[in-house]
């Protein structure tokens, strides 16, 4: 560990706070490795106090690897690789994000990780939760962790993003720009339960807005089982609530947690910068050790 660099972590050890390092520079080898450490043991990391603006934040994503690809909602006009997250104080429609999901997971190669960073904080409102899915497959008995260990899940955008999904028909959003289009209909499939490449711990990947069936199965088999898996990775005991500040940089990995963006803020701007850090073919558990 580095001096003057502190990592706080929440009790359950999901989610952490990372005190001590200015990330509006280039990090120094060794301190960028003792960040990637925290963020492979913690899986969601924040960095309170960080004042960034747009070059700075890309090149920040940069340390962590290529930029991912978002579809379906329009970029910054000067910035295709920043997002701007923006709900408007007199707007009415919901969050954007306000559903539990894992990030593109319905991509060949989802995105590894999502950065947001945090411009107008509104004073109520607006957590972001994140479920633990190492957490929530390790809760699992060994009977059913084998049953669902072979099985290949189906995600597609469609549901928020195809041409009659939610945004497409959704009223009142002002703050965001939403492409919604046919292609978001396509499939892909991928393990249900995966192996983190970079801590080798195994995690379910599944999310109820991206995962709409499993292979092989039938729409009600699929429906019980998937349904069940939602909740139960969801559930209280693996959540973190996070509580943002302005100029406040949080990262997630989307290959072992999903998030979910909450409202209550309604009457009060709130404004984010999000990119994305390109990610792998997910890898299949096996069962081995």
């Amino acid at each position: 560990m580095t001096p003057t660099l502190r990592v706080e972590p929440q009790p359950s050890g999901f989610g952490a706070a990372v005190i001590g390092v200015d990330i509006s520079r280039p990090l120094p080898p060794e301190v960028l490795d003792a960040v990637k450490a925290a963020f492979a043991a913690h899986s969601v990391i924040s960095f309170p106090d960080q004042p960034l603006d747009h070059p700075q934040l890309e090149a920040f994503t940069l340390q962590w690897g290529a930029f991912g690809w978002d579809p379906y909602v329009a970029p910054l006009a000067d910035r295709p690789h920043i997002l701007e997250v923006r709900r408007d104080a007199d707007e009415k429609s919901a969050p954007f994000g306000g559903f539990w999901h894992s990030d593109w997971s319905f991509q060949k190669t989802p995105p590894a990780i999502t950065i947001l960073h945090s411009k107008v904080v509104p004073p109520v409102g607006g957590d972001t939760l994140y479920a633990d899915g190492y957490r929530a497959w390790e809760a699992l008995t060994p009977a059913f962790q084998a049953m669902i260990t072979p099985l290949r899940a189906l995600h597609s955008a469609g549901g928020p993003y195809g041409e009659k999904g939610f945004y497409a028909t959704e009223k009142g959003r002002t703050g965001m720009t939403i492409l919604p289009s046919a292609d978001a209909d396509k499939t892909w499939s991928h393990p249900l339960v995966r192996v983190h490449p970079v801590s080798g711990r195994t995690a379910l990947f599944v999310n109820p807005i991206y995962t709409v069936g499993v292979e092989g199965m039938s729409v009600a088999e699929s429906k019980a089982l998937l349904d069940f898996l939602f909740r139960h990775s969801t559930s209280d005991e693996f959540v973190y609530r996070h509580v943002w500040s302005a100029n406040m940089l949080t990262m997630w990995d989307n290959r072992c947690c999903q998030h979910n963006a909450t409202g209550g803020y309604d009457g009060y701007a709130r404004i984010m910068h999000r990119t994305t850090v390109a990610g792998e073919a997910p890898i299949a558990y096996t069962g081995a050790h």
